[in-house]
Parts: structure tokens; sequence; C-alpha cells
């Protein structure tokens, strides 16, 4: 029943204040501002689903939510724009080869034995951001990494690769996009990655979910049509963007760009993405709104009746303008037909960053339930 659920809701500490799940799936790549995993965990714990429906996150990042479902056994889809989010999500969810390790090994070998033969991508500044000897490396790992014959381990192998290539940048971190002077050593490019080849073979190798079933779409979320899906959805978990407070596509820039995709066009189309906050046209509330609208109506549509959304928002601070997102979420929610079940709260951990942390400065987050 609902007032069980939401009793049961009450009794959660949402702030999680002793999360740290180091070694878990849900670290095997860095992404910023990353949804913790407790969060759908419990969500989806204490509402559940219905037999037969499949748990839905219209954002779905780095696949927090679907792997939370495929735990508690329910079939899980997710939809991201960003190709890196979608690989991240493609490896923690399916099942690997068994030969991974070996099959990263043997791609080493080819890659060490292409050394100079493999012709370096174009990308724009790739000098300043990575010395001749790592563009090689990289270059004829990735070449034969994309021999790879088995599209799940070639994923995976594609993965451990794009995890290092900031250690291995002139990059100063994830978090800081400044180009500093690294002791990278002939090799180094090569050695880890058969280091986070072997991370997230030993990750994945303790993963036990109780059903394997998830689907990922990689598409403009504002796109996508009831049909792409075409599934029974009893419970949608999902955080949106927040308007000017992070970018994924700046944050994954590069490995966008060795792994072949164009983090411009994620760039244009990433909903809330801080640059789209400094043109001549500025989006305004009512642009975020109808992007959440399309969503939401989307995700109404998808529902089982007595089926259940819930979004996980923050406010954004636009040129110092502070934004009440929860308010336009349940503004849109409701015109979607959603009625809003509950409101909680919960604090943010001061250790997450993001390349615009002062911008951002997010120290709570609403998580708001919705019922169909």
């Amino acid at each position: 029943m609902l007032n069980d659920h939401l009793t049961a809701l009450h009794q959660i500490d949402w702030d999680f204040p002793h999360s740290r799940k180091t070694n878990s799936i849900h670290n095997i790549h860095p992404y910023p501002a990353k949804f913790i995993s407790e969060i759908p965990q419990k969500l989806i714990e204490t509402i559940g689903a219905p037999k037969g429906t499949w748990v839905l996150d219209p954002f779905c990042g780095s696949g927090a939510t679907l792997v939370e479902a495929q735990l508690a056994g329910i079939p899980s889809a997710g939809i991201d724009i960003n190709p890196i989010a979608c690989l991240i999500s493609k490896v923690k969810t399916q099942q690997l080869n068994n030969n991974l390790p070996l099959l990263a090994t043997k791609a080493v070998t080819q890659a060490k034995n292409k050394n100079g033969a493999i012709a370096r991508p174009s990308i724009p500044n790739l000098d300043h951001w990575f010395k001749p000897g790592v563009q090689e490396e990289i270059a004829c790992l990735l070449s034969a990494i994309e021999r790879v014959e088995d599209v799940v381990a070639q994923d995976a192998l594609k993965l451990a690769l794009s995890s290092i290539l900031v250690k291995v940048s002139n990059q100063d971190s994830d978090t800081r996009y400044a180009a500093v002077e690294k002791p990278i050593k002939p090799g180094d490019v090569y050695r880890r990655f058969l280091l986070a080849v072997e991370r997230i073979w030993q990750v994945k190798s303790k993963y036990k979910p109780k059903t394997w079933q998830t689907k990922i779409l990689r598409k403009n979320i504002l796109e996508v049509q009831k049909n792409d899906l075409n599934i029974p959805v009893g419970l949608v978990v999902t955080s949106p963007p927040y308007p000017n407070a992070y970018e994924y596509w700046l944050y994954h820039k590069y490995r966008m760009f060795w792994l072949g995709y164009d983090p411009l066009d994620v760039k244009k189309n990433e909903i809330g993405a801080r640059a789209h906050y400094f043109k001549k046209k500025v989006p305004t509330t009512d642009d975020f709104k109808k992007q959440m609208s399309y969503v939401l109506s989307l995700s109404h549509s998808l529902l089982v009746d007595k089926g259940y959304a819930c979004i996980i928002i923050g406010r954004s601070k636009i040129h110092g303008k502070i934004i009440d997102n929860a308010s336009i979420i349940i503004d849109a929610a409701q015109q979607a037909g959603f009625t809003l079940a509950e409101t909680l709260s919960r604090r943010i951990a001061l250790n997450r960053k993001s390349f615009n942390l002062a911008h951002a400065n997010i120290k709570t987050e609403h998580i708001l339930v919705f019922a169909k």
C-alpha cells in the first residue's frame, strides 16, 4: 500500500553519510556528480515495481539505478545522451567474457608490435593534453582493442582505456581542467590499462545480479519516443541534470574524442550544461520546465497504472539567481498527469566535486515521489 511505502521512506536516512563504496561496481570508471547507489537501492527496495514491469532511468548516467534494479531482480532500462555514460552502464550490467584478462594482454602485445605504425587521430589540441609517446601508445592500443570480436569484451576494454586517459594525459585531474607536467614513462599506458582491466574483472567477478535483463539507449531524451523502449515500466528512478551545475560533456571530452565520439554534439544537446548559460540567448526556467515536461510525459506514458516516479533534484544558481528546480519538476509532473505522493530531502556530502563546484554549490536535494 502507498501509505506503507511512505512510512518506510521516512524511516530512511537519505543523507547516507557513510557511503564509501570505493571497491564496488559503481566505481569502475570516474563520473562527475555521481548518483550514489544507496538512493536507487532504497527506492527500489521500499517502493518496488509490480511483477512483469521494469525500472526506468531516463538520465541513467553511470548506471547506478540499472545496477540496483539488477541486484533486486527487476529488468531495467536506461537512457543517456553521453556515450561514455552508456559505455559505463553497459559494462556494469552485461556479463563479461571469461577471457577478458587474456584479451587485454593480447591487445597490449599487438599494440606494442604496432608501435609507430598507427596514425594518431585528429583531435583538437591533442599535443597540449597528451605527450607524443602517450598518443602513440593510446592509438596503438585502441586499434588492437577494436579488433576484438566479442562486442561485450571490446566495450569493457574500451572502458578500461577510457578510465586511465586522464591519468596518462597532461590534465591535472578529473575535476581540474588544467595542463600540468606529469612523470609519464614509456609503457605507462599499457601498464595502467592492464591494471584497469584487472580491476574491472575483479569487481565484475563478484557482481551477482538476480537478472541481467537491461536495455540501454544512447539518445537525446528529448527525441525518445515511447516505441523506442516499448516496455511496461513499474518504477522510474532518476536524477535529471541541474541547470548550470555540471558539464558531463566537458568531464569526458577527450575520452569521447579518443573513442570516436563527438563531444561537441553532446555539449549542444546536453540539458543544463553550463556553456548554454553564457550564450546570447540564455535558457530560461520555462525552457527547463518544457524539457522536464517532455521527460515526465514520456515516463507517465510508459508507467503502468499505480506505478511511481522518483525524481532526485537540487536547486540551481544561474547568474546569481537561485532556481527552485523542485518546484519546476512538481509543476511539470502534475501537468503530465502525476500526483505528488511525497517530498523528502537530503544533504549532499561536501566531497562531491565538479568543474563548476563554485557555481553549483548544491548542498541539499529533494526526493520527489509521484504516483500515476
